[in-house]
Parts: structure tokens; C-alpha cells; sequence
């Protein structure tokens, strides 16, 4: 497999093509915009599923493989570019008090450390919340990255391995003969390669939707909240009613999430910001003292039951897709990029793709 095209230079995308590169293949990146700076840098980056016990085992095997491997991708990003992902294990609370029972038989089931804990455990891992729950569940392992920094990293690492990145290039066609695709067709021209992975997040379907069975991927709307904080103002990622805390290392704590299907409109509501405020300083209310630096909103793709599109087209020879991962693109991104790119190469894949195929029952 000589060039490799990838449509899309989002986190799924550059992580695809750094697989790639590292396995020698000669890669070019479409990216309709600037690389990384959609749902990747839009999002929180926990290196987790939110309330990971709701998803079906296919999304846990890839969260699993990809959280084995992130320190390690971390340190070989910094060290390798000089920007530093902030990988930081600082641990997640989850407050769900009804679905205790099924969070011990998921961690059980998949070997994963899940405790509960009571409000005093609770104070004393986060002091700064407001009412610790009597009947929280704690994850220690759980890790973040800063998501911004990480799509930097990428971005300078595809640099080095010779990967070329063409942005302000929106592809509008597959070019194909017969049953194979050939490569894309972009503002800029033709450009023919040996197999094309679309990485596009939630503008896949458009590019795939004259194909047989197109994924059914959408966009949805998510706004975040971002306060100026102090270094260890609050020191626990907390879980609650799908609106989480995240501190960062430099005392920066971001606050969301909403989940709005507003199609591909990217405008962040003063609705939505007083909803996150309200919210985030009744349960941190030392976050009142901090001003809110940024306000911001992505649009995340969904899937069926959350569960993304790995694989080779059914039909069509050389094309495949890595896609729709959600709120999970982050946590799934290094077991997705290394899946399809051993789909891709023919070698033994790391997983079984079989519940990520196009055609694959979700949910």
C-alpha cells in the first residue's frame, strides 16, 4: 500500500494517518479547514467514556486498548515535538446512584477499577464541590489530555514523518473505477491514491451518501464553558447528568456539555451559557470567583449507539471509513486509528472489527 489518502485532519484523522506514516506508507490529508480545530478542539478530552457502563462492550474494547496506550503517546508526542498533550490521571467521580449495580458488573466484566464511595471519600478526593453524594462511584485510573495541545502535537509530528496536510481542501467526490475508489477529487484537483479512509467526523455521511449504506452519522451540537481558575482549584474530574468538570494542569476548568441537534450550526446561545454557569457554580461555587474566558461550541458525530464506523466499504475496493465516535473521539481514537489502518494494510487487526463494519447491528 504506497499513498493513503485520508479525508478529514480532525484527531481521528491525524491519528489514522500518524498510524500510517509509521508504517511506512506515503499519506496526503484533506482537511476542509484548519487541522484539529472542530470536534477535536472543541471537546474535554477525558480519556474515558462518559458513564462508560452504558455502552455497548464494542465501544469498551476500544476505550480499553486506547487508554493502555496513551501515556506512552503522550510522552512521544511531547518529547518528539515539544508540545506537551498533558496527559494527567487524575481520576473521574461519577455520580449515578440508581446504576451503581450495573457499573460494578461492567467494571467486573472488563477487569476496570470502579469503587464507590461515600460523601466523606468524596470531600476529601474533591473539597471544592459543593454537596458530595453519599453514593458516588470513583474511577482513579481515568486520565485527560488537553485536546487542543494533542491535535497540535499531531500536526507538527505528521510534519516530521513527511505526511502532507493539505487544509482549506474540501473534498467533494471519491473518484472511482469500477468497484474501486481511485481518490478524491478537491478545490485543488485530482489526487489518486491507493485506498481512501474517510475521517470526517460528522460531514462523513455527506461525502458517502450516494454510497450502499451510507453511515448514519450526524451532527450534534455541544457547548462548553471555560473558567480562568488557579492552579488546583478543583482537582477531580466530576460526573453528573452527562455535565462534567475538568481541571487542567494550569488551574483552567472547563464545564459542559450540552446535547443539541441543531444540524451544522456551530453558534454558541446565551441560553446554553447561563444553563452551563448556573449549573457549574452550584456545584463548584469557587468557580464564582473566576471569570469565564471562553464560551464555545462543536459539533460532535454521532452514531448509533455510539458505536463508530471502522472498516472497508462492502462494495468498493480501497475505500473505508473511521468515523462517528461521538463524545468519544479522544478516548477511541487510538485503537480506532490503529484498527482501520490494520484493516487497511491487511495486517491482524488488534481487535475484532467485526461490530464496527459499515453493515454492523448497532444498539
Amino acid at each position: 500500500m504506497n499513498h493513503i489518502i485520508i479525508v478529514g485532519g480532525g484527531a481521528i484523522g491525524m491519528l489514522t494517518a500518524l498510524e500510517c506514516a509509521r508504517a511506512g506508507a506515503q499519506v496526503t490529508v484533506f482537511e476542509r479547514g484548519e487541522t484539529g480545530r472542530e470536534s477535536s478542539w472543541a471537546g474535554g478530552g477525558i480519556v474515558s467514556p462518559l458513564f462508560p457502563w452504558r455502552y455497548l462492550d464494542s465501544v469498551t474494547r476500544l476505550a480499553s486498548w486506547s487508554q493502555q496506550v496513551y501515556p506512552e503517546l503522550a510522552d512521544e508526542l511531547a518529547a518528539d515535538t515539544g508540545i506537551d498533550p498533558e496527559y494527567t490521571p487524575c481520576g473521574l467521580i461519577l455520580i449515578a446512584a440508581d446504576e451503581t449495580e450495573q457499573a460494578m458488573a461492567w467494571a467486573d466484566r472488563h477487569q476496570r477499577v470502579v469503587e464507590q464511595i461515600n460523601a466523606a471519600t468524596f470531600a476529601e478526593l474533591e473539597p471544592k464541590a459543593a454537596k458530595p453524594a453519599d453514593d458516588a462511584l470513583w474511577m482513579p485510573t481515568v486520565g485527560q489530555v488537553r485536546n487542543p495541545r494533542m491535535v497540535q502535537a499531531l500536526r507538527v509530528r505528521l510534519g516530521q514523518l513527511g505526511v502532507t496536510v493539505r487544509t482549506q481542501s474540501p473534498v467533494g467526490t471519491l473518484l472511482h473505477d469500477g468497484d474501486r475508489c481511485t481518490g478524491v477529487r478537491s478545490a485543488t484537483g485530482d489526487t489518486e491514491g491507493d485506498a481512501v479512509i474517510v475521517c470526517a467526523g460528522a460531514w462523513s455521511t455527506g461525502l458517502l451518501s450516494d454510497m450502499l449504506s451510507p453511515p448514519a452519522i450526524e451532527p450534534v451540537r455541544g457547548q462548553m464553558l471555560l473558567f480562568r481558575a488557579k492552579p488546583g482549584t478543583i482537582s477531580r474530574m466530576v460526573l453528573e447528568q452527562n455535565r462534567y468538570v475538568i481541571p487542567r494542569r494550569d488551574g483552567r476548568t472547563l464545564f459542559g456539555s450540552t446535547i443539541e441537534h441543531a444540524g451544522f450550526d456551530k453558534q454558541t446561545t446565551e441560553s446554553a451559557r447561563d444553563e452551563l454557569y448556573e449549573i457549574a457554580t452550584s456545584r463548584f461555587p469557587v468557580l464564582k470567583a473566576y471569570e469565564v474566558e471562553a464560551h464555545w461550541a462543536g459539533l460532535r458525530p454521532s452514531s448509533p449507539a455510539g458505536v463508530p464506523y471502522i472498516g472497508r466499504h462492502p462494495e468498493i475496493a480501497g475505500l473505508y471509513v473511521n468515523a462517528g465516535h461521538f463524545r468519544n473521539g479522544i478516548v477511541l481514537g487510538p485503537a480506532s486509528a490503529r484498527l482501520v489502518t490494520d484493516l487497511v494494510l491487511g495486517r491482524d487487526p488488534i481487535i475484532d472489527p467485526t461490530s464496527y463494519g459499515w453493515t454492523a447491528a448497532r444498539g
